[in-house]
């Protein structure tokens, strides 16, 4: 844990790398300091078909998954650390946005073979 799903727009393939996208989520979730390196899991999401509002505009959006038991305030540091990190990739006209979501742990099930 973390599950870190980063989903972007897919014109953002020429703009930027999507390993630094990744990169940049994964390196704020370790900077948080609730993770262990080996723990912290990234996946991307291109998106072709979309609409934003009335005109069409690049986004990223990431959606964190933790399990529940971290107190407001780290989630909060967390949502604010993976949104500077993507603000400071330097992409302009973009939306970009962070969810944190808890997941309940007695819910939550892993196997790894």
């Amino acid at each position: 844990m973390p599950h870190c799903i980063v989903e972007y727009s897919i014109d953002l393939e020429r703009k930027i790398e999507i390993t630094q996208l990744n990169h940049a989520v994964f390196n704020s979730a370790l900077k948080s300091e609730l993770f262990e390196e080996q723990d912290i899991k990234v996946r991307a999401i291109g998106y072709a078909h979309f609409q934003t509002g009335k005109y069409r505009s690049d986004f990223i959006h990431v959606v964190v998954k933790v399990l529940n038991g971290r107190t407001f305030e780290q989630q909060k540091n967390l949502s604010a650390l993976v949104l500077q990190a993507l603000d400071n990739l330097g992409v302009s006209s973009i939306s970009l946005t962070v969810e944190i979501v808890e997941i309940e742990a007695d819910l939550y099930a892993k196997l790894v073979k």
